[in-house]
């Protein structure tokens, strides 16, 4: 698999700082590409969110470059998916114990996505996504949300939780949770694309709407990634999304 990948975020119509944090990162080996790609939605007071979401970003960078070519010598994705977990416990403990000492609670979603060839890799925590882009548009990724919740135990309509209060209300997050237990999935990556998204950017824009812009066919070059990305992100910020918004679009071919 050959990957291009592109990112964009916006500090949205009312908040004063941009708490998303993003990341990508592209390299070769011998046999073939590897890409990760993270957004993490940082909240707390002031801007301990942008902290959390930056800590965690900095601390999965770093493993890219120190720790990811050792597990290239014979990839088991299920053991990189176990790592990051792993990674992401330590770093809710850090992040809660500096939240203590300065009497702040802060924390940060988390959706991974590591490709290595023909494979990937999704971890994640929170209410960001991780879609697949092909003939349809597929959420690969779990909410961990109160109202995700209680649509899987039927007590709750997709209608009802478009306007319920507590739509926002996480089940987990890093650095806020006692307890941090990340979904993994591992799969094989197809032709098409993946979007890494905060929850900022599909409030207020439709499923069929993103397909329409971010649909395989459209994504000709990386300007027209950006193009079609930046496009949906002021659709939402005229239809008054509040939120920050963060995308990652990747091409897969």
């Amino acid at each position: 698999m050959r990957f291009l990948a592109t990112a964009d975020t916006d500090i949205g119509i009312s908040k004063g700082t941009n708490q998303d944090s993003v990341l990508i990162k592209h390299a070769a080996y011998d046999d073939g590409e590897t890409l990760m790609a993270i957004v993490c939605d940082g909240m707390g007071g002031l801007s301990k969110g942008e902290l959390a979401s930056a800590t965690v970003i900095r601390a999965f960078s770093k493993w890219f470059e120190e720790d990811l070519p050792y597990e290239l010598d014979d990839v088991n994705m299920e053991v990189i998916g176990g790592k990051w977990s792993l990674m992401l416990k330590d770093l809710n403990a850090k992040i809660a114990e500096y939240g203590k000492q300065i009497n702040e609670s802060l924390g940060t979603t988390f959706s991974g996505i590591l490709f290595a060839g023909d494979q990937y890799v999704i971890v994640h925590v929170g209410d960001s996504r991780v879609y697949q882009i092909g003939s349809s548009m597929r959420q690969l990724t779990t909410d961990q949300t109160f109202i995700a919740r209680e649509i899987s135990r039927g007590t709750m309509t997709l209608e009802q939780a478009k306007t319920d209060k507590r739509r926002n209300l996480l089940l987990q997050c890093v650095g806020a949770s006692e307890v941090v237990t990340p979904q993994v999935l591992c799969g094989k990556a197809e032709k098409g694309a993946y979007m890494l998204c905060s929850d900022g950017f599909r409030h207020e824009i439709s499923d069929e709407e993103m397909y329409e812009s971010l649909n395989p066919i459209n994504l000709m070059n990386k300007q027209a990634m950006h193009n079609n990305t930046k496009y949906l992100i002021e659709q939402a910020k005229s239809r008054k999304e509040k939120d920050n918004i963060s995308v990652i679009l990747i091409k897969a071919e």
